[in-house]
């Protein structure tokens, strides 16, 4: 049973359905019935056309549920015949069920969610943990979302600052191991960036290329975390480095800065260091304060403490940091990390302990517990 063949199938028949009449919520119902009825079929009968399999299984359940729907109403059913059997159509319809999932009438929030279930193949509980909220709330966001829609014309073109929302929290759920949706992520980024002239597009492609291409080195032995100033750049591609910064240089010149540009823009200077010590802090600090003027996120304020910290010395990215919440995710870790650089290892090793006791991740909780370990260890010797 080639379990990622159904999950890349998955958009395309939902998108077939949705196509053919049937509303959202109702069609990925559907959909999901045929994916059960495949894995308990298919490893002894596997079909010669599997997405046409798919698309059959699943628009005679939706015709089944009609039915029964409309028979329990008391109504008389009046149904399209159903299509005759042969060759589903060949075009790829998961860009398209991105921007359907991007709604007018949903909220940024529930568009992301809904496009993550329906389009980008997630679960809900890799959906909650991505959100950082209950499983039980996000099934209800998602409920909620598929509710919204369900009876409302898709025609209407969705929010294109959404999808790439969505294309983002896609790449980076891919990148994260569970489930490999990064080159998935890229494929469909590229292909908005193909019909679209919109710089931030062109940004978030070079983005993301310029993060794909560490992945190898960013992971040592067992799954091991490999934080940036350790790892073996001679393992980078630099084939997609080199393609993410003329597609990033090209979305610049058009100067309509947006966040994933700036990004990008961080991303390439990381990728052009030779090492850590080689970095050109300064200009980093510079775009960080670009990407500020685009988004004042905490997160942003917090990465920015940590290369006001390499640029002007830790007692200046503790200064940045200072007015920052302390609960926020990474606070602790980078507090211990500049309080290390500052000569101050008692607190460091301290904060690192605690913040690997909060950490949201099992390779983040053993880096954080090795790294207090280590400061510890200076300090015996």
């Amino acid at each position: 049973m080639n379990e990622a063949l159904l999950r890349e199938l998955v958009p395309a028949v939902l998108g077939i359905l949705v196509r053919r009449g049937a509303d959202f919520a109702a069609a990925e119902d559907a959909v999901q019935e045929a994916l059960i009825r495949a894995l308990e079929t298919w490893p002894d009968d596997p079909p010669r056309d599997a997405k046409g399999w798919l698309v059959a299984v699943a628009w005679r359940k939706f015709l089944d549920a009609t039915r029964a729907e409309t028979s329990r109403r008391g109504r008389e059913l009046v149904v399209e015949v159903e299509p005759a059997a042969g060759p589903v159509p060949g075009t790829d319809d998961s860009l398209w069920l991105y921007f359907l999932c991007a709604h007018p009438s949903l909220s940024p929030g529930s568009a992301v969610a809904l496009t993550l279930r329906a389009a980008g193949g997630l679960t809900t509980r890799q959906i909650a943990a991505a959100y950082l909220v209950p499983e039980a709330t996000m099934a209800q966001r998602i409920s909620r979302a598929k509710r919204r829609i369900a009876g409302l014309p898709l025609d209407q073109p969705g929010d294109v600052t959404t999808v790439l929302r969505v294309l983002y929290l896609v790449f980076n759920e891919g990148y994260s191991g569970e489930i490999d949706l990064a080159a998935e992520a890229i494929r469909l980024t590229r292909q908005l960036a193909a019909a679209t002239d919109e710089p931030e597009v062109a940004g978030l492609l070079a983005l993301m290329l310029l993060h794909h291409a560490r992945r190898a080195s960013r992971r040592g032995p067992g799954g091991r975390l490999v934080p940036l100033a350790e790892q073996d750049r001679t393992r980078w591609d630099t084939a997609l480095i080199a393609e993410g910064v003329v597609i990033l240089q090209a979305a610049l010149a058009r100067d309509r800065l947006g966040e994933y540009q700036a990004q990008a823009a961080i991303a390439a200077l990381h990728a052009d260091a030779p090492s850590t010590g080689e970095t050109d802090w300064v200009q980093i600090v510079e775009w960080y304060d670009e990407l500020l003027a685009c988004t004042d996120s905490p997160v942003v304020r917090l990465n920015r403490a940590v290369a006001v910290g390499e640029a002007d010395g830790p007692q200046a990215g503790l200064a940045a940091l200072a007015g920052l919440d302390p609960e926020l995710p990474r606070h602790t870790a980078v507090r211990a990390y500049l309080l290390e650089r500052a000569g101050r290892p008692e607190q460091a090793a301290d904060l690192y302990a605690a913040a690997a006791r909060v950490a949201t991740t099992e390779p983040e909780r053993d880096h954080l517990t090795r790294e207090a370990a280590r400061v510890r260890e200076s300090l015996r010797s």
